[in-house]
């Protein structure tokens, strides 16, 4: 094990003695070392309830193995967005997966669990994590859901137009300000954080059916507690990100994010991972793709349905069970279940149109 660095042999009693400072015991010494990278900040809603994800996940991973938590930055590219802090958006990217790649190597971490809520940060966990190269597992901190009459942050801003051009009032303004974001998770539509949360799902390295999930459900706490004993297996099976991630799961992703309109800094961000991974992925590969497969969602922030509505009609394994039956994704691709992503979508039952209400019809597909 990696962690024998700092655990093992009578020269490591020191390190061993700072551990039991912070609650390790005997056990504790032999087994694997995991990492816990949080994003948690009550700067934003995106991320505001991740400590509480964490240490679901922290629980899990105990059960098999030795949790740590740590934290790094996040901005929120909502508050930032239009004024001089937009500036450190992308750098906070970067920042981020520095982070996580100095904490996980100064502490000889044997894997790591990233959680990120936030549009920067879920790229910058994964960066993080392909630079380590360890068995590694992504978790998503989930959607809000959609305010007082079907209303998110792009609501404000366009209320703030019709304010100016004198269609609403001041207090109309404010009343929507005040009722448009409740609670915690990531803008509830195909903006930049749910689409890297999807491509997440899609390259296999995080547990399936995750990605799409309200940040404050059962089923969010539940699926953190269960990322221990996948890791613990992945760790078992010697799995690294590098044996999940490849041209074909990029392709598969980049594939997803086009059919559903994501956010276009999905590009962006898997260019980097690919090249991070040292994979051949170039704009050529990107421009075949967006030119045969056109945008069919009727998503925000460009069409009607909130991602809880897809979560309703079934969410994101039965429309990856959709588009393999149809053979646009690569089912060959491994996952961090140890499984492929045809076996693991092997018992996905889908209807009929089960999801056809958010779909557009093929005349009115945007491209």
């Amino acid at each position: 094990m990696k962690s024998n660095l700092i655990t093992k042999w009578p020269e490591k009693a020191a390190n061993r003695s700072m551990l039991r400072a912070v609650g390790f015991n005997d056990k504790d010494f032999n087994k694997y070392q995991i990492g816990v990278a949080s994003t948690w900040s009550n700067i934003t809603p995106c991320n505001n309830h991740i400590n509480i994800l964490s240490k679901a996940v922290e629980y899990g991973i105990n059960k098999y193995a030795k949790a740590t938590i740590f934290n790094t930055i996040t901005v929120s590219d909502g508050i930032s967005n239009g004024n001089f802090g937009m500036k450190y958006s992308l750098l906070s990217r970067e920042i981020i997966s520095s982070s996580i790649e100095t904490v996980c190597n100064a502490q000889s971490f044997d894997a790591i669990v990233s959680i990120g809520g936030c549009d920067k940060n879920i790229p910058g966990c994964i960066l993080g994590m392909c630079r380590l190269n360890l068995p590694s597992i992504f978790i998503y901190g989930g959607t809000i859901l959609p305010g007082k009459n079907r209303t998110d942050i792009v609501s404000v801003f366009e209320s703030l137009g019709k304010y100016y051009s004198k269609k609403i009032k001041e207090n109309e303004l404010l009343e929507i300000e005040k009722n448009s974001i409740i609670g915690s998770g990531s803008c509830s539509g195909m903006y930049t954080a749910n689409s890297m949360a999807i491509a997440a799902e899609v390259l296999g390295i995080s547990i399936p059916n995750t990605s799409l999930q309200n940040a404050q459900s059962i089923n969010k706490i539940l699926n953190c507690i269960n990322s221990g004993k996948i890791i613990f297996n992945l760790l078992k099976n010697n799995i690294k990100i590098k044996d999940i991630i490849n041209y074909n799961s990029i392709l598969n992703a980049i594939k997803v994010i086009s059919l559903l309109g994501g956010s276009t800094n999905c590009i962006l961000h898997l260019l980097s991972i690919a090249n991070c991974l040292n994979i051949n992925l170039n704009l050529k590969d990107i421009k075949n793709i967006s030119n045969n497969l056109p945008t069919i969602s009727d998503l925000k922030p460009s069409g009607n349905f909130f991602i809880s509505d897809l979560i309703n009609c079934g969410g994101i394994q039965k429309f990856l069970k959709f588009l393999l039956e149809i053979n646009i994704l690569n089912g060959d691709c491994l996952t961090v279940t140890g499984f492929t992503l045809k076996e693991n979508l092997k018992n996905i039952k889908n209807k009929k149109n089960f999801i056809i209400k958010i779909f557009k019809k093929k005349k009115n597909n945007i491209k």
